[in-house]
């Protein structure tokens, strides 16, 4: 079973309600959910929220949508505690796609759930190749570092690795905010208490990494944009109309 969770909630502080900002006539978050439906791995798709409005125009658009506690932390937490009202089992896959990502392909589902072909991978999430300069100092930008077994090494809101002597050869990667864990390991890393690197840099999937776990990185190319704040809904609204979807 593959279950993909779309966590969502009203009270983002750079941007209240964005769940529900309209994209040519659609909540952004019936875009994600319209999108990650139409992985054909994915089993099931449900949004898990702690907003009654979310909830109910979820079901409007025909999709599936349940309440869970407003105390999480973060969006893993949410997608745990819904993973868990299901009761899939420890083997299953759950996918956490951010609900505003409202240009996720299917094609990007797929290559997420490609972290699981390997024996032992319990998390997997993607990255993409940086090659507009600009995003290398975009703190909204999470960058990654990758070993050569396709292991994350760390990530930050900085530009990593660190290019000391002004090479010309160094590829940079930002981190594409999707996760897979395996439920067994997702009700596992639910329990560690949030680590200082995750506090710092304010990213969740640092405290994977301080616990001692590995995370599998499967390379896109394929773009999406997180939308962030209203700018990044008037861009994400642009490349819509441009593309006509």
């Amino acid at each position: 079973m593959i279950a993909a969770i779309i966590p969502a909630r009203f009270g983002s502080t750079r941007f209240p309600g964005k769940p529900l900002a309209d994209i040519c006539g659609k909540p952004m978050i019936q875009w994600v959910y319209e999108r990650v439906s139409g992985s054909p791995s994915v089993d099931l798709v449900f949004v898990a929220t702690d907003n009654n409005e979310i909830c109910s125009a979820v079901r409007e658009f025909g999709g599936k949508a349940m309440m869970t506690s407003s105390r999480h932390a973060c969006g893993s937490d949410r997608i745990a505690e819904c993973a868990k009202l299901l009761r899939l089992s420890n083997k299953d896959i759950v996918l956490n796609i951010q609900g505003d990502e409202p240009l996720i392909s299917p094609e990007m589902v797929e290559e997420l759930v490609s972290c699981f072909r390997y024996p032992g991978v319990v998390m997997g999430t993607l990255a993409k190749r940086i090659f507009d300069s600009r995003e290398l100092d975009d703190p909204n930008v999470v960058k990654v570092v990758i070993d050569k077994n396709d292991n994350a090494l760390m990530f930050s809101r900085s530009p990593i690795p660190f290019n000391r002597d002004g090479r010309g050869d160094v590829i940079y990667y930002k981190h594409v905010g999707a996760y897979g864990y395996r439920k067994g390991f997702l009700d596992q890393y639910s329990g560690m208490e949030r680590g200082y690197l995750e506090q710092v840099e304010s990213l969740e999937q640092l405290r994977v990494l301080e616990n001692g776990h590995s995370i599998r990185v499967a390379q896109t190319s394929y773009e999406a944009i997180g939308v962030d704040t209203p700018e990044d809904l008037e861009r994400v609204r642009a490349i819509v109309k441009e593309m006509n979807l």
